[in-house]
């Protein structure tokens, strides 16, 4: 049996984190090196690194951008070109934040502190459905993906790939870092490898596309703008839920070796990621294959594979998205625990979750979230219509509350910082707060057409219904433990 430590050594001492030393950190300090709550620094600049690259690529591209294509045409580079703006936005202010001070679990406590208890016992909780919610969907999306090579039944391979993720979680955060290293390699080897046989077509004209290969493709077909401005403002919501968990080099900022360092750069390669990634897949792929091939539920990835004529293309890319869905799961596991770590250590969640291995890992949150995810399974087993597509639609609103909180937390930040209340970030945002009540109009104009768009309209229905949720159990916090609902700074 793995043993756990409470008590000192779960870094909570009843007043907030402590410090590498079994101390309380100073309130507030800036850069806060010793403010890992316990945990190991143990994450190295190249698994940072691909964590940071990893979080922005996904089956969000994989998959999803075949749905936009269809819907927008060629303009849908535009789309994630702007919304890649907003993202650089949001990730230079949690970069500020986290230089201010690099917290495990960062988004509820930056929340706690600069909005309210509640603030942070909202985001906390949400952000942990969240990563729950992604992690049902990608364990048995990735047991759908095996059936392309292996008759099984899904539920073995949902139940040995969950296995597999929770134990390697569970051994130390250094294995975790090294399977999303390996993850996001197989990932970005997939895409850059697209865009070079890509250019070789246009080049070089082979394959059964290279007689219609041309840059001209991207406006030829109707033009740039097919479906009109109507139908790429439609499609900056898909474009949104591709980026989502890019925020997730946050969570990892209190087991990172050398966060003033490692975590500064990986953000600030959020730009060139996704140009290359997501812009530079696109035009390649657009280029070489007319966008009225693509159609929704289909890979562009496939797709573009079938029309050149390489047949080996489709197990290729299947073996890809079933590395980003792992990838996510993976992300899952790591996440959630930290998240009910981080509400357990403020008397926000059960005491029982600030239990730590002897390698620093939050094995009973890590435990309950993998229990969860596995009901996720079954309950997609026994109704996989549209009861359980209804739950997973609320993964993006979820996932868009954390951006929102960030913004909000950098803003408020940021103000007293220049008042003189607290210390000046090492990594300050630029052109912030403008930037920052930039982002936060982009987040606002998405919700408002997600609320027009009757697919994605399900997500703003249950959005209010979990806000009662934790609203009433946030009041019922406050009456058994009124330490729990009042904010004490770290």
């Amino acid at each position: 049996m793995t043993s756990v430590q409470v008590g000192k050594d779960d870094g909570h001492d009843g007043k907030g984190a402590a410090g590498l030393d079994g101390s309380p950190a100073a309130p507030g300090s800036p850069g806060g090196a010793d403010d890992n709550q316990g945990y190991h620094r143990a994450l190295n600049a190249r698994q940072i690194q691909m964590i940071a690259i990893g979080g922005a690529i996904g089956t969000g591209l994989f998959l999803g951008a075949g749905r936009g294509i269809s819907k927008a045409g060629p303009s849908l580079i535009l789309a994630y070109a702007v919304a890649g703006v907003v993202i650089f936005f949001i990730m230079r202010a949690l970069g500020e934040l986290l230089m201010y001070r690099p917290v495990a679990g960062s988004f509820s406590d930056y929340a706690r502190e600069f909005v309210g208890p509640f603030a942070g016992f909202v985001t906390g909780w949400t952000y942990w459905l969240f990563w729950v919610v992604t992690g049902m969907t990608e364990v048995t999306a990735a047991a759908s993906y095996m059936t392309y090579w292996w008759d099984i039944p899904q539920w073995i391979s949902a139940l040995v790939f969950t296995f597999i993720l929770y134990a390697a979680n569970l051994i130390s955060v250094k294995i975790f870092g090294e399977l999303e290293f390996w993850f996001s390699m197989i990932k970005v080897t997939a895409i850059v490898g697209m865009i070079l046989i890509c250019a070789g077509i246009l080049t070089l004209g082979f394959s059964d596309a290279g007689d219609t290969a041309s840059v001209t493709l991207l406006w030829d077909d109707g033009g740039f703008f097919p479906k009109g401005i109507g139908g790429t403002l439609m499609t900056l919501q898909i474009v949104m839920f591709a980026f989502l968990a890019v925020e997730l080099v946050g969570v990892t900022a209190g087991e990172s070796k050398d966060p003033e360092k490692n975590l500064p750069k990986a953000i600030n390669t959020v730009p060139i990621r996704i140009a290359i990634f997501y812009i530079g897949a696109l035009i390649m792929i657009l280029s070489v294959v007319s966008w009225t091939t693509f159609q929704p539920g289909v890979s562009p990835f496939v797709a573009a594979f079938d029309e050149m004529g390489l047949q080996v293309g489709a197990a290729i890319v299947n073996f890809v998205v079933l590395t980003a869905a792992l990838s996510s799961c993976n992300s899952g596991m790591y996440s959630t625990g930290r998240m009910l770590r981080d509400l357990a250590l403020n008397n926000q969640g059960p005491r029982i979750f600030t239990r730590l291995t002897k390698n620093g890992t939050p094995l009973l949150g890590t435990t309950f979230s993998a229990g969860l995810m596995l009901i996720g399974v079954w309950i997609n087993y026994q109704w996989p219509g549209e009861a359980f597509h209804k739950i997973v639609s609320f993964a993006t609103i979820s996932g868009m509350w954390a951006w929102i909180m960030i913004l909000v937390c950098q803003i408020r930040y940021r103000a007293k910082a220049d008042r003189g209340e607290l210390p000046q970030s090492t990594f300050r945002a630029p052109g912030a707060p403008y930037t920052s009540w930039f982002a936060l109009a982009f987040i606002g104009l998405v919700i408002v057409l997600m609320g027009v768009d009757k697919d994605a309209r399900i997500s703003l229905y249950v959005a209010p219904v979990w806000g009662l949720l934790l609203g009433v159990a946030y009041l019922l916090l406050k009456r058994r433990d009124p330490q729990g609902a009042a904010f004490t700074k770290r």
